[in-house]
C-alpha cells in the first residue's frame, strides 16, 4: 500500500482538483490522507467531501516547528502503507503516475523518489520570474548528480516524495527536520547520507502544480526558500542583474550606434548581445517552460535578483512570514555535517522530548 499524506493550510481553491487527480490513481493499493494544518476556509470541509479520504488533526504546533513538518509528521503517524507519497495541496497528479512512480522506485532500488512537477504559470509575474528560478535550480542540483549514489549531492521537491516507510523511519522522517524551511531537501540528505538511494528527475509527465496565484504570494514564498537554496545569494543576484544589464545595455548601445551610422560597431554590439541572449535563453530552456515565459526569463532576471536579496535579509533579520505563521529562520543547514557523519558510521541514537522522537 501506497500512503498519499497532503498537508494542506487554507487551499481550498486547489484542494479539489488535488484530490480528483489522486482519488482515481489505479494499479496499486493507497489510500489518502489529509492533513488539515488549522485552516481558516473550506479545506477540511473539501477534503471530507471525498469518499475514503482521511482527515486528520496536526495539533498544536511544537516551539521552533514548522507548521507544514508538524503536518506531515501527523499524517504519517496515521499512515499504514509501507509506501509514503508526500504532495502539496496545490499538485495535479496525471493518471496512473502513482504506480509508475512506486514501479520507478522499486527499479531504481531508490528509498526516496521525488519529482519537480510541470510548472503550470500564467499572467506576467509567474512567466517572467518562474523560468529563472527553476533554471538555476536546476543548474545546482543536477539529477544526474542527486541520483548518482556516488556523488554527495542531495535534492528532492518537497511537492511529490515517495519514500520507503523503511527508509523514512531510519532516519526520523519529518520530525528530524521538523525545524528546517527547507525540509525536503534536509529528508533528501538525511535518507542518503543514511546510504540509501534517492532518485530526482523532472516529472512533468507525472505531476503539475501552480505554485502562486498573485506576485504577493510567490514573493512570500521565494523569500521563505532563496536564500536556502543557493549557497551565495548575494553573489547570484549580482551575477544575474549584472547579466540583464549587459544584454539590455548592449542591445541600447547597438541600436544608437545604428542611428548615428555607426554601422559596424552596431554589428559587433549586436552580435555581442544576441550572444549572451542566446546563452541565457539556452539556460532557461533547461527548466521545461513554455516559450513565452522563455523570452518573459529576461524580465525574471532583476526581480530574481530582488528576491534573492529579500529573503538573504529576512534570514538574517530571523524574520520569515509563511502562510500566516512567523518563524525564526537561521541560514544554518537543518542537519549539521557532524550529524550526517554520525549518520554514515551507523552510531544515531534516538531521543525523546515531549513525546517527540528527535535523531542526533
Amino acid at each position: 500500500m501506497v500512503s498519499v499524506i497532503v498537508p494542506a493550510r487554507n487551499e481550498e481553491v486547489c484542494l479539489g482538483t488535488c484530490l480528483e487527480s489522486l482519488v482515481v490513481q489505479t494499479g496499486v493499493d493507497f489510500e489518502i490522507i489529509v492533513v488539515d494544518d488549522g485552516s481558516a476556509d473550506r479545506t477540511r470541509e473539501i477534503a471530507e467531501s471525498f469518499p475514503g479520504v482521511r482527515v486528520v488533526n496536526p495539533g498544536s504546533l511544537p516551539p521552533g516547528w514548522t507548521g507544514k513538518n508538524n503536518a506531515i509528521v501527523a499524517g504519517a503517524a496515521t499512515a499504514r502503507g509501507e509506501w509514503l507519497l508526500f504532495t502539496d495541496a496545490d499538485t495535479v497528479h496525471r493518471v496512473g503516475s502513482l504506480e509508475r512512480a512506486l514501479a520507478e522506485a522499486q527499479q531504481r532500488r531508490a528509498a526516496l523518489l521525488s519529482y519537480s512537477p510541470e510548472q503550470e504559470v500564467h499572467g506576467f509575474w509567474e512567466k517572467a520570474v518562474m523560468p529563472v528560478i527553476f533554471a538555476e535550480l536546476a543548474s545546482v542540483y543536477r539529477p544526474s548528480q542527486v541520483s548518482d549514489p556516488a556523488s554527495p549531492a542531495a535534492a528532492a521537491n518537497g511537492q511529490y516524495i515517495l519514500a520507503s516507510r523503511e527508509a523514512y523511519d531510519a532516519v526520523g522522517g519529518h520530525a528530524a527536520v521538523a525545524t528546517s524551511l527547507l525540509e525536503d531537501v534536509a529528508l533528501a540528505r538525511a535518507v542518503k547520507a543514511s546510504g540509501r538511494r534517492i532518485f530526482f528527475r523532472y516529472g512533468g509527465d507525472a505531476v503539475r502544480t501552480r505554485m502562486y496565484r498573485s506576485f504577493a504570494q510567490l514573493r512570500e514564498g521565494w523569500i521563505k526558500n532563496l536564500a536556502l537554496l543557493f549557497r551565495s545569494p548575494v553573489r547570484l543576484a549580482v551575477l544575474r542583474f549584472t547579466e540583464f544589464v549587459l544584454i539590455v545595455g548592449s542591445a541600447v548601445v547597438a541600436f544608437l550606434m545604428e542611428l548615428r551610422g555607426r554601422t559596424v560597431a552596431s554589428v559587433a554590439v549586436g552580435v555581442f548581445t544576441v550572444t549572451l541572449a542566446a546563452m541565457l535563453l539556452q539556460r532557461i530552456r533547461k527548466a521545461h517552460f513554455s516559450w513565452d515565459a522563455n523570452v518573459l526569463a529576461l524580465i525574471g532576471l532583476p526581480i530574481f535578483s530582488y528576491l534573492l536579496l529579500r529573503s538573504k535579509a529576512a534570514y538574517q533579520k530571523g524574520t520569515i512570514s509563511w502562510k500566516g505563521r512567523q518563524y525564526a529562520g537561521s541560514l544554518n543547514p537543518a542537519i549539521s555535517d557532524e550529524v550526517l557523519a554520525r549518520r554514515r558510521g551507523h552510531s544515531s541514537r534516538a531521543t525523546s522530548t515531549q513525546g517527540q522522537t528527535w535523531f542526533i
